[in-house]
């Protein structure tokens, strides 16, 4: 399938309703999984994607999809960044989403990647969309329970200010934290060992959807009044770093595969 650029600047806007609410990670979020993703990248993977993204960053190709959003011929990729599994499910018991969901087009862009014959823009496409989805399946909330849009629906406020839980993960407690992307990844990544890129690397797309799956309870777990600021941050923003971080190393892992180690 072939992505498009549009020829006129587009404008990035939030709908008020439907997933379409949420930003995904966020921006902080989405770079920091790039720029780690980038430290990780062997020399021959680095040269292709500098090469793919016409000298382009993996963090500045990381919020293409959300700046996409708001032109119409891109909006079939909308239900590409979550996927729905209620509790006890699995994505092989679940009803497939009609418009594919985030495994099924991680898994589209991975393959059409690794055949080749896609044009410039295609493949640069592709590639923006692999850079995106890797973050956002790590965003536990993005891997919906189907009884809330992914927290979108679960109101609640954030340090007094209205939001909902989705917001709060995807970006209000990394935003809050007043860190720039690289100072965000140079945190995170500081111990970062070999054992464990080998053994994050080694888990599948569906291990990565099932690990969010499993996250949910304690992405639930707040008070009554949904009143949430520093104490929910503190029970909860190691999980943030972390998905963050195991989100970077897949995707490298992935690139690497894809264009050589």
């Amino acid at each position: 399938m072939k992505f498009l650029l549009p020829v006129l600047i587009i404008s990035f806007s939030i709908s008020s309703t439907g997933t379409e609410e949420t930003r995904r990670w966020g921006q902080i979020g989405h770079r920091t999984t790039g720029h780690i993703a980038t430290q990780l990248l062997t020399e021959k993977a680095a040269s292709e994607v500098d090469r793919v993204l016409n000298g382009s960053s993996l963090a500045e190709a990381s919020t293409w999809m959300d700046e996409m959003r708001s032109y119409p011929d891109f909006r079939y990729m909308s239900p590409w960044h979550y996927v729905t599994l209620p509790p006890g499910e699995t994505y092989e018991t679940v009803e497939k989403a009609e418009g594919g969901d985030v495994i099924w087009a991680i898994n589209k862009v991975v393959s059409e990647l690794k055949g080749g014959g896609l044009s410039d823009e295609e493949e640069a496409n592709n590639l923006r969309v692999l850079v995106h989805l890797v973050g956002d399946i790590h965003q536990p909330l993005h891997v919906g329970n189907g009884t809330d849009r992914g927290g979108n629906d679960a109101r609640v406020t954030w340090f007094g200010d209205d939001s909902n839980l989705h917001r709060v993960w995807d970006s209000e407690m990394i935003n809050s934290k007043q860190l720039s992307f690289t100072e965000l990844s140079d945190f995170i990544d500081d111990e970062l060992d070999a054992a464990t890129i080998r053994e994050w690397q080694s888990a599948t797309v569906y291990d990565w959807a099932y690990e969010s799956q499993a996250l949910l309870d304690q992405v639930y777990e707040y008070p009554e009044n949904g009143r949430l600021g520093y104490q929910y941050s503190f029970h909860n923003f190691a999980t943030v770093e972390l998905r963050l971080l195991q989100a970077g190393v897949r995707l490298a892992g992935v690139i690497n595969e894809i264009y050589g180690e």
